[in-house]
């Protein structure tokens, strides 16, 4: 039993359950045993060490492609002399690091822009200072602390890790599920009937309704902040347009899942992203709002086989095997592809974005 589990415990017993999110804020932020705050979850394209690999660890390729977007939402936005460049949950920085690549092919964008990352870890902001060793960064903990003046902002597979909570529907009505004391540890229960008009009426018995109330105020708040100083967003993800009506919160260790309540504190906490649910928050919040597109549909039309192929030709045979294997995960259907989802926001009155349908989402 963690540390962390013992402390989790003695608070259900003196507040009684707790919910799904209340646990995942706990497990993954806790300031002395958090996932975050603890570990250095990242493994390296080949899978070693960590718990989980994201694309910018597979191939330079799709933080380069990245790049490009932004050096093209740049000049959309007339190209200014400055800017800040934000990205959200930013891991090792292998992602910026690889922005910044591409935003060297215009001198005068990369010179305009400002470096700011949203990461409340000090061991990975650590990782981060050592990756972009030669970079002025500024850090943030919360999104309330952005910069003014336009900005560009990235975040690959950040709302993934925010707290959400579960509804489950039985004959009687939802019912929300919780975390209690177990026989050997923590366990899951169901709270009573909730009120009617709560939840959605149509879903059948056995139905798992998942929200995240942290994602959509974050997706809100951005989109009003595009919207005062202009600029533009893109957010990458697993998830769905169309609700599953299923529960889709994993543990992972070392690769391989686990038991969500295993360990908290030790193992990394993620769940599917709901993209109806953030592209709905951000519309309030005034920005226009494209898509979403499959990852596959936005890093092809990006150009991600022309680039493939320009390193390919400058790497020896193993190394062409390994960028064609990385970059098949990226875009396959079975793997990363359809998977993943891409969400771009901007202010009013630009031009849409690269990737994405010309007219904007309704």
């Amino acid at each position: 039993m963690t540390p962390l589990e013992h402390r989790l415990l003695r608070r259900i017993a003196a507040e009684g359950p707790l919910t799904i999110a209340d646990f995942m804020a706990a497990a993954l932020l806790d300031p002395r045993d958090g996932y975050y705050t603890r570990a250095a979850p990242l493994g390296d394209e080949a899978g070693r060490g960590g718990d989980f690999v994201t694309a910018p660890e597979l191939t330079q390729i799709f933080g380069e492609l990245l790049g490009l977007w932004c050096l093209e939402a740049w000049q959309r936005l007339g190209s200014p002399e400055a800017f800040n460049l934000i990205e959200l949950g930013p891991g090792r920085g292998t992602l910026m690091s690889d922005v910044l690549r591409s935003l060297d092919l215009i001198p005068e964008c990369r010179r305009a822009a400002a470096l700011h990352l949203l990461e409340v870890s000090p061991r990975l902001q650590a990782i981060q200072q050592e990756t972009l060793r030669h970079e002025e960064i500024t850090w943030h903990s919360t999104i309330d602390r952005l910069p003014s003046g336009p900005c560009l902002i990235l975040a690959n597979e950040f709302f993934d890790a925010l707290p959400l909570r579960q509804f489950e529907r039985s004959p009687e009505g939802w019912r929300e599920r919780l975390v209690v004391r177990g026989q050997e540890g923590l366990g899951f229960a169901l709270s009573g009937v909730l009120p009617t008009g709560l939840l959605p009426d149509q879903a059948e018995d056995g139905a798992v309704y998942e929200s995240s109330t942290a994602a959509q105020i974050i997706a809100e708040d951005l989109a009003r902040h595009l919207v005062r100083e202009g600029g533009a967003a893109l957010f990458i993800d697993y998830g769905y347009d169309a609700r599953p009506w299923k529960g889709s919160l994993q543990a992972v260790e070392r690769h391989r899942r686990v038991s969500v309540l295993e360990c908290p504190g030790q193992v990394d906490l993620s769940s599917q992203v709901d993209f109806a649910a953030l592209a709905s928050a951000a519309q309030k919040g005034g920005a226009e709002v494209f898509g979403p597109v499959s990852q596959a549909t936005l890093l092809t039309t990006l150009g991600l086989e022309e680039r493939k192929t320009s390193l390919i030709g400058e790497s020896s045979p193993e190394q062409a095997l390994a960028l064609e294997r990385a970059c098949r995960r990226l875009i396959d259907p079975g793997a990363m592809g359809e998977a993943f989802l891409a969400l771009a926001l901007q202010s009013p009155g630009l031009e849409g974005p690269a990737g994405f349908l010309v007219e904007p989402r309704r």
